[in-house]
């Protein structure tokens, strides 16, 4: 493709999304918005670690009898694939391959009862959208990010640096459109999306113009832009409240790129000794990225390990193989993560939370008493390696680690059954208190609304998420 078709697809496609986002908008007159209280905060900044795929909390942080593969075993036998490790705190153990991570546990909480929603048939790209934005799809309107609602509520700690940022994620690969589905501040405006970065060698490609467009032709398209906005021509899309969101959207691209900030997302100014520590893979440097993003200012940060149907987490056979490598990209750079912001004093005002959709068991898919349908077939006897392995979604107790922003330091919380099924049996937490737990660590109280369709809509479900104040370490 040559570079003049190149840049064709990029204005047509920035057309498209533009009057999607414009068009999203159109039903809503205004937003009004409702919140009276005011609580202190802990934190400024959100760092969220997605293991996206379902990440096997029994071989990973909360590892069960370590059963190690032989043929013929039963399958009903295989709790955990992994023998366990000691981390830094006393009596809890991790899985192998995560001897980083458990080194710096005493600087946070392990959440080991946390329960994915029953929303039918398991879907990733459902559960991930429940996750991301609390609301079960579909909804009437395009219900706004966790990290949206934290940009538009907080506004920017740096007016130059995006208040939401994206890492790691491609919307080209399995299932793109339902994953664009969650990544969008709905109502709340197109200024308060988020900041899409897919690959974090290229941060800096992100803040420039397109190959092939020079900044001095960027900067006559930008103002033709606003030459469009201000004649009207593109009144008949969307509210006046989505159009000026959109115009200030497009300004603090423009700001941006012109700014010394935009240094931040161009990882070859790291000094070498720090780069090769987190150096192995994009997922690691999605992690150095963040680490260098919440220095200048961001609010909200999601680095995920991607969402490819049957890659990464995703294991729907080869389960034990498969996580040898998936623990090797995660363990270094979160430890790492954890231990600069530390050093540097950030992490007292930045919460960190490493978190999947749901997790995965040999012979449960769903939970107990919930059964949904197979969705990979598992022999009774284990002949084959490729079977060995957490293969089938399970909902019922997943692990979550949170850092720092206000969160205890050495706890854990909840806990699991040691026999299949290893479903949650103490605090069992869902999703509107983790939300609500982040909200309340930033100052952002649960009565916050916004009058759509002529109806309160809450941070989470009708308001009704509570703060979960033992994972605080004051409350």
């Amino acid at each position: 493709m040559n570079q003049s078709n190149s840049r064709r697809d990029f204005l047509k496609k920035t057309s498209a999304a533009t009057l999607s986002t414009l068009g999203m908008g159109s039903p809503l007159a205004g937003l009004l918005s409702s919140c009276e209280s005011r609580i202190p905060s802990t934190a400024d900044s959100v760092i969220l670690l997605f293991m996206a795929g379902g990440m096997a909390h029994t071989e990973t942080f909360d590892p069960k009898k370590y059963t190690p593969f032989r043929k013929g075993m039963e399958a009903k036998e295989v709790l955990s694939t992994f023998p366990t490790i000691p981390t830094k705190l006393d009596d809890i153990f991790f899985s192998e391959g995560l001897e980083n991570i458990a080194s710096v546990m005493d600087k946070g909480t392990l959440i080991r009862s946390y329960q994915a929603a029953d929303l039918g048939h398991i879907l990733h790209t459902r559960h991930q959208y429940h996750f991301h934005t609390c609301y079960e799809p579909p909804q009437s309107v395009v219900v706004p990010h966790l990290g949206s609602w934290i940009a538009k509520e907080k506004g920017a700690l740096n007016s130059v640096i995006p208040p939401f940022i994206n890492i790691g994620q491609r919307f080209s690969v399995g299932e793109g459109e339902e994953l664009k589905a969650f990544h969008s501040a709905g109502f709340l405006g197109s200024e308060f999306g988020p900041f899409l970065i897919p690959d974090p060698t290229a941060g800096l490609d992100a803040v420039r113009p397109p190959v092939g467009m020079d900044t001095k032709r960027f900067e006559s398209r930008n103002k033709l832009y606003e030459e469009l906005m201000a004649a009207g021509p593109m009144n008949d899309f969307g509210s006046d409240y989505q159009r000026e969101s959109l115009k200030r959207s497009m300004e603090q691209a423009y700001i941006l790129l012109n700014s010394p900030e935009a240094k931040a997302f161009d990882l070859s100014l790291e000094p070498k000794e720090s780069y090769d520590k987190y150096n192995n893979g994009k997922f690691g440097l999605g992690c150095l990225l963040a680490k260098r993003l919440v220095d200048q200012g961001s609010r909200y940060i999601t680095v995920t390990t991607e969402y490819e149907p049957f890659f990464g987490w995703d294991t729907h056979d080869n389960g034990h193989t498969r996580l040898k490598d998936m623990k090797k990209m995660i363990d270094g750079p979160v430890a790492q993560l954890i231990k600069d912001l530390d050093q540097s004093g950030k992490l007292d005002r930045t919460m960190v939370i490493l978190a999947s959709e749901f997790s995965r068991d040999m012979m449960t898919e769903g939970r107990p008493g919930l059964k949904v349908k197979d969705q990979v077939e598992v022999p009774d006897i284990i002949e084959d390696m490729k079977n060995y392995g957490m293969h089938r979604h399970f909902t019922d107790g997943c692990s979550i680690l949170m850092f720092g922003g206000g969160i205890k330091r050495g706890h854990v919380f909840g806990k699991t059954a040691d026999e299949r099924p290893c479903k949650t049996i103490e605090n069992p937490i869902k999703i509107d208190s983790i939300h609500q737990t982040i909200y309340h660590a930033l100052g952002i109280p649960p009565e916050l609304n916004y009058e759509i369709e002529q109806r309160p809509f809450y941070t989470t479900p009708d308001g009704h998420g509570k703060a979960e104040f033992g994972l605080l370490a004051k409350s």
